[in-house]
């Protein structure tokens, strides 16, 4: 640790938390990251150091380093791990072959080695543990083979230790504590906490002695689920959300009001006789000076022709697919020489220019990878969307096939996209077949390794309509009440208000609030629990591909629910630990057309979708008559309506709907249609508009006009 950080450690609070778990402890834990780094730093606590110790994941460990350095708080990074033995499906205890109680040991990160191992050990808990035991745990042996760069507390009373000695299996205590001091020397800890519950009062008499008698240093923590003694009540609610129980049932899982975040004093005085125990929790912290590392984008390398690097490979490539698009779908017969030879220069240089920048953003990579990927489903002839969002505004895409748009045809630019000035990612949105999408990810996972390619971590949250629901379910409120309640919360799927912003709303959940006393208890709890992580999913589309074994950057998950593993990381925080994302949506859409181009073929008519042209008058009269049920982007009310009104008679006027309707834009669709029917006239504010505004009758509708009427301006 750099001396400067080990003064400001001695010049603060004499003790530190090192077992917090946070909201990514799922419906178990209720602190969140800012309320507890504020905390931390603030002056009247003064505690220079925190550790979050999730139960059994790493979840939000990017987002806890990043809220702690901001507030400079040093984070430790830990987790509470079950451990278990490897050669059956008991706890370490032994027990009797029925389900065990988790028995949790909390492991601490002293340095990049400390925080490759938990990694792996992480990893191996969901992904080979868990399948064959039907639980999450790591053996004891695999943990002492992954200890180095650890910080091991033999988690307390109720870790694997403590229920030995609470059993009176001497011999299972005696033999994990060999096992454990022979892997983790001085960078073991006995563990203990005072609750005021009757298991440690049971046991830590006995740990305190074999602590001293085998020289294991003491530290003191406490078991903090939530920040307030005033958050008990409502962290109690998510306990019984979490278990599918009610407030009023007697024997259910409860935890006391010390489960708080305490302060330093209160922690002193709690364990006045043994001062080492708190002393310790700063010694602790001077070792663990390590916070999760953020790295620039990591690509798994493309395998080229001898001789070529991925940036010469890119641009051969693509000049040859530019040739192929050029003859398929820009030069015609009826063109003279002057026309192609002026078509394909205006090509050929935007080519060249998206090349260079691409090149120089160091992206080779990450386009021939997507290429590699979309040939290959297209040479099986698994339907591939034609591209959407800004990655269409990509000539270099058109040519590796990755998109179907021709973007100079359409007005595309590509510095939507890609854009030296803000350097990001690029990001394709790529649709495939909803029956076929998982062949692609097979072919990906044999490309470039199973072990190197994993599905992306998406949470479920108590948003505002849920945790009333929930709440309401907890503390027993008849369902009719607790369902007229819910429906008073404005219905917004797209901005889901929160609980605060319904209140402000809609003056008749006030007055619920205010003049029924059950209903304003519910209230409030759930204004406590909004917005806490509630489960944990497969993000829709979002794949990531390493160059290595991924649990060498980042934590991986077992979804059921998934083809593959899963990071424990989210969208976000994957791409700050160096992984790129790359976009697998299975689309129901694309499995309709092929269906529907299958059964007009079956009846002998040849049809090729991806041939038809776009100028076919009885498509736009089909759609002058709002028959567009199960048209995508097409088939609501409010935009049937606007079909009628419009009467399209060309490609440009579907696009420019869709881009309108949406909240603000839409109120030009009136305008637009009158200016195409001639009953308003276009309105330019500058001469210079005309060009650019012509085409979509004087509305400026899309980003590209914003861009170039800034230029031209």
């Amino acid at each position: 640790m750099a001396r400067t950080e080990a003064g400001r450690l001695m010049a603060h609070a004499p003790f530190v938390h090192l077992r917090v778990r946070s909201a990514y402890s799922l419906l178990e834990g209720a602190v969140r990251y800012e309320a507890l780094v504020e905390r931390c730093a603030d002056p009247a606590w003064s505690m220079p150091a925190v550790a979050v110790t999730d139960h059994a994941n790493l979840f939000g460990a990017m987002q806890f380093c990043a809220a702690a350095k901001d507030s400079g708080v040093q984070p430790i990074v830990g987790a509470l791990m079950p451990l278990g033995r490897s050669d059956d499906t008991k706890t370490f205890n032994g027990g009797n072959g029925k389900p065990q109680p988790e028995e949790l040991v909390t492991l601490l990160v002293q340095d990049e080695v400390g925080f490759r191992n938990l990694l792996a050990l992480m990893s191996h808990a969901y992904l080979e543990a868990a399948p064959n035991l039907g639980r999450v745990e790591i053996a004891p042996e695999i943990l002492a083979e992954r200890s180095e760069g650890l910080v091991l507390l033999d988690g307390g009373a109720f870790g694997p230790l403590g229920a030995a000695i609470r059993r009176g299996d001497r011999p299972v205590a005696g033999e994990l504590v060999e096992l454990l001091l022979q892997a983790f020397g001085d960078r073991f800890y006995v563990e203990l906490q005072r609750h005021g519950l009757a298991e440690e009062d049971a046991c830590e008499m006995e740990r305190v002695d074999l602590a001293f008698a085998r020289g294991i240093p003491l530290v003191a923590t406490n078991d903090v689920h939530f920040m307030d003694e005033d958050m008990h009540r409502a962290h109690d609610a998510l306990i019984c959300i979490a278990e599918g129980t009610q407030i009023s049932v007697d024997d259910r899982r409860r935890l006391t009001p010390e489960h708080r975040f305490k302060s330093a004093d209160e922690m002193t005085v709690l364990f006045a006789e043994l001062p080492e125990a708190i002393s310790n929790t700063i010694e602790i912290a001077r070792r663990c000076a390590f916070a999760t590392p953020e790295r620039a984008p990591i690509l798994p390398r493309y395998e080229t022709e001898a001789g070529r690097d991925e940036s010469d490979e890119l641009r051969a490539q693509a000049r040859e697919g530019l040739e192929e698009r050029l003859a398929a779908h820009v030069l015609k017969p009826e063109m003279d020489k002057a026309e192609r030879d002026a078509a394909c220069a205006q090509y050929r240089d935007r080519l060249e220019f998206e090349l260079d920048v691409i090149v120089q953003m160091q992206f080779p990579g990450y386009f021939l990878i997507v290429s590699d990927f979309i040939k290959w489903a297209k040479a099986r002839d698994i339907p591939v969307g034609p591209g959407r969002g800004s990655g269409a505004g990509s000539v270099v895409a058109w040519s590796l096939k990755i998109t179907d748009l021709d973007p100079i045809r359409f007005g595309l630019l590509f510095e939507r996209f890609l854009n030296p000035e803000r350097v990001s990612m690029p990001d394709f949105d790529i649709d495939f077949c909803q029956d076929r999408r998982d062949e692609v990810i097979r072919h990906v996972q044999t490309r470039f390794g199973a072990d190197n390619v994993a599905a992306i971590i998406t949470f479920g949250k108590l948003q505002a309509r849920a945790v009333l629901r929930d709440v309401g379910r907890v503390m027993g409120l008849p369902f009719g009440l607790v369902d007229k309640i819910c429906k008073l919360v404005p219905f917004n799927p797209a901005h889901p208000p929160t609980l605060d912003q319904a209140l402000e709303l809609e003056p008749r959940l006030q007055a619920w609030r205010q003049d029924d006393e059950a209903v304003g208890q519910m209230i409030e709890v759930a204004l406590k629990l909004e917005g806490l992580p509630r489960h944990a999913s497969t993000h829709a589309a979002g794949v990531v591909i390493g160059d290595r074994t991924l649990d060498e950057l980042i934590p991986l998950y077992r979804d059921p629910r998934a083809m593959m593993p899963v990071t424990q990381f989210n969208m976000k925080d994957v791409e700050k630990a160096g992984l790129v994302k790359f976009d697998f949506l299975g689309l129901t859409t694309l499995t309709l057309l092929r269906m529907a181009e299958d059964l007009v073929k079956a009846r002998g008519t040849p049809l090729a979708l991806d041939k038809l042209e776009l100028d076919d008058p009885a498509v736009y009269r089909l759609l002058s008559k709002a028959d567009t049920a199960g048209v995508f982007q097409l088939e609501s009310g409010g935009m049937r309506d606007a079909l009628k009104k419009l009467k399209a008679d060309c490609f440009e006027d579907i696009i420019a709907m869709v881009s309108l309707y949406r909240p603000g834009p839409m109120d030009n669709i009136p305008r637009y249609i009158a200016v195409k029917h001639g009953r308003e006239q276009p309105a330019y504010l500058h001469p210079l508009l005309k060009p650019i505004l012509e085409e979509t009758n004087g509305v400026i509708i899309y980003q590209e006009q914003v861009m170039e009427i800034a230029k031209q301006l």
